[in-house]
């Protein structure tokens, strides 16, 4: 039974990387930690629900049609929202409160277009053969969906390291004051990290109706939870650190769900809780900049 969980930990443990991987992208440029992140995956999943429910398509098709969309919308909504709030005094607690009420509009929303009811999806849209993996078995929505994060974990290292962009988005990232005065247009890089990270949002979002069963309205509260946690375990600021975050909470995750179930619900809450008493910067100890 261990070498299933730590197997299968491993397997959640890239799906939850990739959900904290977003939220650590906006707050290690911003130093904003967005409360409606879950809630935007809560939306990539319903778009994905939909799109098989009514067309067929197999969701994966939903990861490059909505990313655009998402990354679209979220450099939109940087523009409507964040340069106003840099501007304040108290920008980190106000940007706390601004984003928990987009969650609850954001949330309020879907309720009333889709309902209360949790939707799934039940067929085996990638295949009904298992994988096989080191001796033990699993299902293959969970090969496919980790393979399918790691390979977003990876685009987003090769966005941060290996692009004009990406440079930018790291000089940002160190200091949005160094980065204007170099000649780095901050609100062009920041809106385009935030529309990423909704990006990387929805993907995750979609990918969860095969990792956690489904998904309802109320999702987005629940897994922003689990996503902050993950990002705080491998270090704020950090989002490839997000990845070691992820594999830490997949792999503690799935070895109380094999020996103490009825404590797996709260988890999230201890490691979180733990990390910041104990290690406030996160396990690569990198410490949160100053704006």
């Amino acid at each position: 039974m261990l070498a299933f969980s730590l197997l299968a930990g491993v397997l959640f443990g890239l799906f939850f990387a990739l959900v904290g991987m977003g939220l650590n992208l906006v707050f290690g440029v911003m130093r904003i930690v967005n409360l409606a992140h879950g809630d935007f995956m809560m939306l990539g999943a319903f778009g994905a629900f939909w799109v098989y429910r009514l067309f067929g398509w197999n969701p994966l098709i939903t990861v490059p049609v909505q990313g655009v969309a998402f990354v679209l919308a979220g450099m939109a909504l940087y523009y409507l929202l964040v340069p106003r709030l840099v501007k304040l005094k108290d920008f980190e607690m106000i940007s706390l409160v601004l984003f928990f009420g987009l969650s609850q509009v954001v949330e309020a929303l879907a309720v009333m277009a889709f309902g209360d009811n949790p939707r799934s999806i039940y067929e085996p849209v990638f295949g009904k053969a298992p994988v096989h993996l080191l001796g033990q078995t699993f299902p293959v929505a969970w090969a496919v969906s980790a393979l399918v994060s790691l390979v977003l974990i990876a685009l987003v290292y090769l966005y941060l390291y290996r692009t004009r962009i990406g440079y930018a988005t790291r000089a940002v990232m160190a200091s949005r004051d160094e980065a204007a005065a170099s000649g780095v247009n901050v609100n062009l890089i920041s809106s385009l990290a935030f529309g990423v990270g909704l990006l990387l949002a929805s993907a995750a979002g979609m990918l969860s109706l095969f990792m956690l069963g489904s998904v309802s309205p109320n999702f987005g509260s629940e897994i922003t939870v689990t996503a902050f946690a993950v990002v705080v375990l491998g270090g704020l600021g950090d989002p490839l650190g997000t990845l070691l975050g992820g594999l830490l909470y997949g792999i503690a995750l799935m070895v109380m769900e094999s020996y103490l179930p009825s404590w797996a619900n709260v988890l999230p809450y201890v490691l979180l809780v733990a990390t910041l008493l104990l290690r406030p910067g996160g396990i690569l100890g990198k410490e949160v900049r100053h704006v």
